[in-house]
């Protein structure tokens, strides 16, 4: 019999995505590319493929509950990510029971919008995000749009993202990480502010359709490492090589955007790690 030992988990509170590259489905399997025994709330399925969202299911609100309080009472997480949560009311019960069962550890993915353009959170549930999820989010990770959204600054410069930056912490997340993946410079800038300091995380800006679950994957991620007990700002620089990697190693398949891999990183000879 093998020798048992600890395991890290993590949580992932999403919704699922038929096609298999975003949602809790990308979720699980970074999790598990990092060795974490990752664990799943559903709040929403969704009928999606590369092509794009061709339907959005809720979970009946028991439902998401149940699921919270089974995990919460038996399956304690070292980490906590959320996705798509649907609506406001949705936001709000997710938010009550991290502070009820105090997982700290909470990376907030405010997802809105999909590859194809289907709104996946409507704009009545930005009111609970900056409520609710904002001030128990340890790391919030916006893309440019959802950072627009929920700050009302267009960005269009260097200077406006720093400002929604600071909006997004005022308004009470430990980090902001602005994702820069929305424009066509030749390299991605991520944004990072942790309140004191701005800096920026680079990388050449890979041109290829298959960019699905990147949002996704990189919360994801950053959950993992922090589930390790790594420091936030480790954690996003790891997340930021891992989603590098799965990008530039996309997979081919349908005939839309398709999914990043996400087993590319630990192909990567051991030196490169």
């Amino acid at each position: 019999m093998g020798q048992l030992f600890k395991v890290c988990k993590a949580l992932t509170i999403a919704g699922s995505d038929s096609g298999g590259g975003a949602g809790i489905q990308a979720d699980l399997k970074t999790f598990q590319e990092f060795g974490v025994f990752g664990m799943s709330v559903l709040t929403a399925v969704t009928a999606q493929n590369t092509t794009g969202v061709h339907g959005v299911y809720p979970v009946p609100l028991d439902g998401l509950e149940e699921q919270l309080k089974s995990i919460g009472s038996d399956l304690t997480p070292d980490a906590v990510k959320t996705g798509m949560l649907f609506s406001g009311d949705y936001i709000e019960k997710v938010a009550y029971f991290v502070k009820k069962f105090g997982w700290n550890n909470l990376v907030v993915d405010p997802v809105m919008v999909a590859k194809g353009g289907a709104t996946l959170l409507g704009k009545e549930a930005l009111e609970a995000m900056h409520m609710y999820m904002l001030p128990a989010a340890k790391i919030i990770t916006p893309n440019i749009p959802e950072a627009e959204a929920l700050t009302g600054i267009k960005i269009n410069s260097n200077e406006a993202k720093c400002e929604a930056a600071r909006i997004l912490f005022d308004n009470g997340a430990d980090y902001v990480v602005i994702k820069g993946g929305h424009g066509e410079d030749a390299y991605v800038s991520d944004l990072v502010f942790n309140g004191v300091e701005i800096w920026e995380l680079a990388d050449k800006r890979i041109h290829t359709k298959n960019t699905h679950g990147t949002g996704c994957t990189f919360s994801a991620a950053i959950a993992a490492e922090l589930a390790y007990g790594k420091t936030a700002e480790n954690a996003i620089h790891s997340a930021k090589r891992f989603i590098q990697t799965a990008i530039e190693n996309g997979i081919d398949v349908g005939s839309g955007h398709g999914p990043v891999n996400h087993f590319a990183y630990r192909r990567l000879p051991h030196e490169q790690y």
